[in-house]
């Protein structure tokens, strides 16, 4: 009867189950025949260089903790106890980078990543531990509230036999992947699974390929009958067969002959189909082809543009599910109006040496900037404020344009005090005037000093 139960389930009832956490029948077989889950996936060489390179890259991004300053500027919270769970240490096993690569790798394979937050007696969070995520469920209640539900094991604690764990969301960090109801998010392994199958039968077919001897499949033709033709085949496959044997020289007895009945990989087009799987699989995880290996579209003029677009398009969206789930899970109502969690992409940003030194320049010479400020990002020591590190300088050739001309009759005396310059204006006769032959009389404005200055 519980199993007609649930055919015969009343359809205008509220589940208690999440519409994106039953997303792991999607693991399993392909249609190019081969089983593809989240350990298969890894076994190839693209998903995991796709997987390593997101999940060290957000790993190894500095995690800073900023309080809002009454000015509107920020500032580093190090006195937070937050700051040094995400910057140094989570717990006391791990560190914030393995800690991170960790999660990351959880939520590139299953599409989630689960973090138990353990708080003191004040609520205070005091260490986060990585929940393996085929092992979480988020349901809902009979009110209707969110709950997570995890098996612990014995690889948790050899004293648990196995039992079903139920967590409160404050309880639980969890940051999802795109998804289809906005709670669960789906594994990008196992909605691509076709593609990466695809790529798992074709190094496989290119295994056994060099396994039998780097040829196609034959047939061995005898004039008359063998008696035993097991053993014949047996015999030719243990001398002829793997790429140990290979380019063996045959003697065919009886009147045998072999005929080749197979083709060529390149007439198959095997190396240009493993190929497209790799961009296929770089396409899934939005990672550059040349950073899994290939460069056959890049060259020197375009491969730092697509190394900016990697941080844009690709990291951007990852950092910013991981600020934000920090944010709404970490913080109490309160902090979050004065704290927030940031990742430092500023590294990776950068130019080349000559292009970073030509930006500070203008940055400096414009003022937004001070000498410490660039020291700081070239990861230098600072200068004493009393020898100018702190100044912010502008060029003083750039003025606004009511004050043009405002100091153009200021001088500076002999003892360093600025005054209003003694001049007066003389009309100087050009040759020409009244005396001169040529007639006409125009008296030119001369400005002259008193300081005897050129005249």
């Amino acid at each position: 009867m519980g199993f007609l139960s649930g055919l015969f389930r009343s359809r205008d009832a509220p589940s208690n189950r999440t519409a994106g956490s039953a997303y792991s029948f999607f693991f399993g077989g392909s249609t190019a025949g081969k089983r593809v889950n989240e350990r298969s996936a890894m076994q190839m060489t693209a998903v995991y260089s796709c997987v390593r390179i997101l999940a060290e890259a957000v790993a190894g991004l500095p995690l800073h903790l900023y309080r809002y300053k009454e000015d509107g500027g920020k500032e580093k919270a190090i006195d937070h106890p937050l700051y040094l769970l995400l910057h140094d240490e989570p717990n006391p096993e791990m560190s914030s980078f393995v800690f991170r690569e960790t999660l990351m790798t959880h939520l590139l394979l299953w599409g989630n990543a689960y973090a138990q937050i353990i708080r003191n007696g004040k609520g205070e969070v005091i260490a986060l531990y990585p929940l393996m995520p085929d092992r979480m469920t988020v349901d809902r209640d009979s009110k209707g509230q969110l709950y997570y539900e995890y098996t612990v094991s014995m690889d948790d604690a050899p004293t648990v036999k196995g039992s079903l764990v139920r967590l409160h969301p404050s309880d639980v960090l969890h940051i999802p992947g795109l998804g289809f109801d906005g709670l669960v998010g789906y594994s990008p392994i196992a909605m691509a699974k076709n593609a990466i199958g695809m790529a798992i039968a074709c190094e496989e077919y290119g295994a056994k390929f060099f396994a039998n001897g780097a040829a196609p499949g034959g047939v061995l033709e005898h004039p008359g009958t063998i008696k035993d033709p097991q053993r014949v085949r047996e015999s030719w496959q243990s001398t002829f067969g793997g790429s140990g044997n290979s380019n063996k020289i045959a003697v065919l007895e009886e009147g045998m002959k072999y005929t080749p009945i197979g083709i060529s990989p390149e007439q198959a087009q095997f190396l240009e189909t493993r190929k497209f799987q790799i961009n296929e699989i770089a396409r899934i995880f939005r990672v550059p082809p040349h950073m899994v290996g290939d460069l056959e579209k890049s060259s020197f003029s375009n491969i730092e543009q697509q190394s900016l677009e990697f941080v844009k398009y690709t990291l951007e969206p990852w950092l910013v599910r991981w600020e934000q789930s920090i944010q709404r899970t970490l913080f109490s109502p309160e902090e979050k109006k004065r704290y927030f969690a940031k990742f430092n992409v500023e590294g990776l940003l950068r130019g080349d040496y000559a292009s970073r030194m030509s930006g500070y320049a203008t940055a400096r010479q414009n003022g937004w900037m001070s000498a410490n400020d660039i020291r700081e990002l070239e990861n230098m020591d600072r200068i004493p404020a009393e020898e100018g590190g702190d100044l912010y300088l502008i060029n003083g050739n750039m003025l606004p344009l009511g004050n043009a001309g405002a100091f153009a009759n200021t001088e500076v005396s002999d003892d360093g005090k600025e005054e209003d310059s003694d001049e007066e204006v003389l009309e100087v006769e050009e040759p020409g005037g009244d005396g001169d032959s040529s007639g006409g009389t125009d008296a030119v404005p001369q400005r002259h000093h008193r300081r005897g200055k050129l005249v």
